[in-house]
């Protein structure tokens, strides 16, 4: 039997659709990216922000039409949206066999026999269990870079969010467990391993007591094959010395950091109910630049939330101007029921976010473009992603770019460069948020 498989929303929920992956290949099932030939459709569906909660749900009901013809015989949906609306799903779309809650997908071989039986049911697995299910997970990244989920849940509940209702409380993966599949990965053929979760500079506090994320990335650093160890998702009053250290000292840590901030108003901050000022903000990321010169600073910004005044957004923009992160994201506010900030008084209209919005993404390109000009004439180690059809060019990424949020560096070269491999190479013009540059 065939298996369509639709994973949307972020890297973490990709990994759970890889472990899905893995224990369905184990029992023999075929995968296909044809919906035509699938005989079973699963669906990872996401629900963070209004936009990522209607597409899970276009994709439901565009796979539901499947299922009614009759040819594919089983319709799964898994991840948040399967957790926050179960029942709502089942109920309301009736082509839906079977749905997984956020840790319950270790039991998607359950599933899988249920829908084909007829039977249809919901299943969830307690909100704060950590699965951690016995197979090799199947990488749909290209195979020379793959996420690695140290964590699951989140304890922080921003007023904002809805992840610690869907996800859990805040609990690490065992280290042992991480190297284990680390090792596996990098047998793979994974050079670039990029460490996630909700929050990944809490890890280890709540198994072994206090904030361990150094001692695992000295322990991924011994891995033979691993080359690149990328940090995503660092809470920025989390950083610690020590984490600081072994970036500066473990050749294979990628001098780039992720630090959602989302806000520098401190009234705004403190109504998201974040752990942050907007001085404390500034001391970290000098106190990063100081120590890591070429670091690269990657932030995202929530523009519109309920109260924020014109004053305000102006402070954020003289914020954004004054820092000159190299890579910035803005989101306009999405009021997501269930949670304190969507019953704020004061929410502001979606014109008024979308022109806030756009204002900081205008402020944040003549930034990002004055950085790329800056970037010419440096010579850099770079991961080659691919070849350019019908150019004499390849594509790849400097330590500073993860995968599909940040730029790229083309390259014209009439060698043949493989995937995955590594190259040294000089900058030799920008192209807007990409680079231009040449074999060394």
């Amino acid at each position: 039997m065939k298996i369509l498989f639709i994973s949307l929303g972020c890297d973490k929920n990709l990994v759970d659709t890889e472990v899905m992956l893995g224990l369905l290949a184990s029992r023999g099932y075929e995968m296909t990216d044809d919906e035509n030939e699938a005989d079973i459709i699963v669906i990872n569906t996401c629900c963070f922000i209004h936009d990522a909660k209607e597409e899970s749900i276009q994709n439901i009901l565009e796979m539901a039409e499947y299922r009614k013809t009759g040819k594919v015989k089983a319709l799964i949906v898994t991840g948040c949206l399967a957790e926050r609306y179960r029942q709502e799903i089942m109920d309301e779309i009736p082509e839906v066999d079977e749905v997984l809650g956020t840790t319950a997908y270790d039991r998607i071989l359950d599933a899988v026999d249920e829908a084909l039986a007829g039977r249809h049911s919901v299943m969830l697995s307690d909100i704060d269990a950590l699965p951690l299910p016995d197979t090799r997970r199947l990488v749909t990244t290209g195979g020379h870079f793959a996420y690695l989920k140290i964590a699951e849940g989140c304890d922080k509940h921003c007023t904002y969010c809805i992840i610690p209702k869907i996800r859990g409380n805040y609990r690490s993966v065992p280290m042992e467990r991480l190297i284990k599949e680390a090792e596996y990965l990098a047998e793979q053929g994974v050079k670039e391993l990029i460490l996630v979760a909700q929050e990944t500079t809490l890890y280890g506090r709540d198994i072994y007591g206090e904030k361990s994320l150094h001692r695992l990335i000295r322990e991924l650093c011994r891995i033979r094959g691993i080359r690149w160890i990328r940090i995503l998702y660092c809470y920025p009053e989390e950083i610690t010395d020590e984490l600081i250290q072994v970036m500066k000292e473990e050749p294979k840590v990628c001098h780039y950091l992720d630090l959602p901030i989302q806000h520098a108003s401190d009234t705004i901050l403190k109504r998201m109910g974040r752990r942050t000022s907007k001085q404390e903000l500034i001391d970290i990321v000098g106190k990063l630049r100081r120590e890591i010169p070429d670091i690269c600073l990657r932030t995202t910004l929530i523009t519109g939330f309920p109260g924020e005044t014109q004053e305000q957004h102006e402070e954020l923009a003289e914020f954004v101007d004054e820092m000159e992160f190299d890579r910035l994201g803005v989101f306009t506010y999405s009021p997501e029921e269930g949670t304190p900030a969507a019953a704020m008084p004061d929410q502001i209209d979606e014109e008024i976010k979308e022109e806030r919005q756009a204002e900081l993404m205008e402020l944040q390109q003549e930034i990002a473009f004055d950085n790329a000009e800056n970037m010419i004439g440096r010579e850099m180690l770079v991961m080659i992603e691919g070849k350019v059809a019908d150019e004499n060019a390849f594509v790849g990424r400097t330590y500073r770019d993860a995968p599909n949020v940040d730029g790229l560096i083309f390259i014209n070269t009439d060698e043949e460069l493989i995937s995955g491999d590594f190259a040294k190479v000089k900058v030799t013009g920008a192209l807007d948020y990409d680079l231009i540059g040449e074999l060394i």
